[in-house]
């Protein structure tokens, strides 16, 4: 009996250590939704973004580029680099690499982002449109950008198509719902 006793009161002590409202390999949220989606470990380069080149010792060579609808960046002497699906620092070796193919003999590059391509906001929104991106933004944030929800708009959930997928994805409507550059929030209207 005691050995019973002994073996009930470990299991509910297990139990209780794992975290609540969490079953392995189960959602804790029953609806169907995705969990609030979190921000990028490391950013890729899009269609829209605005980059700081500057190559040491060559004032001519840096400044300020676009990268282009065909995911490319023109830049001096060389011509396009593919800029799209990269992150800064893989587009900066890849610049460097361009520089050195009979160009430079030892080129150092610096690279950032200076504005993000632009997120797009729709349905029960007062304001809807396309607005830039600025770090950190949440739905909530987009949403007072784009002038507040509308009185018929669900405020509980809010569909998102990341930039390069080609379907949306519902996601619980949290403070913590981040947008990334490039994404189109649709806010839904609500059943009554």
């Amino acid at each position: 009996m005691k050995l019973i006793l002994s073996c009930l009161l470990a299991l509910f002590v297990i139990a209780c250590a794992s975290s609540p409202g969490k079953v392995e390999g189960v959602s804790a949220d029953s609806a169907g939704f995705k969990p609030p989606a979190d921000s990028v470990s490391e950013y890729t380069l899009g269609s829209g973004d605005k980059l700081r080149v500057i190559v040491f010792g060559e004032a001519d060579l840096s400044g300020e580029f676009l990268v282009d609808g065909t995911g490319a960046v023109s830049v001096p002497l060389i011509g396009e680099i593919a800029a799209e699906g990269k992150t800064v620092r893989e587009f900066q070796r890849a610049l460097e690499l361009a520089l050195k193919d009979g160009y430079l003999n030892d080129p150092r590059v610096s690279a950032e982002v200076i504005s993000f391509r632009p997120f797009y906001i729709l349905g029960e929104v007062n304001r809807p449109g396309t607005y830039p991106y600025s770090d950190n933004l949440t739905v909530f944030n987009a949403v007072a950008v784009a002038e507040g929800f509308t009185y018929r708009a669900n405020q509980k959930v809010v569909y998102i198509r990341r930039d390069g997928e080609m379907a949306e994805s519902q996601y619980s409507l949290t403070s913590t719902t981040v947008v990334r550059p490039g994404d189109t929030i649709r806010i839904a209207e609500r059943i009554f």
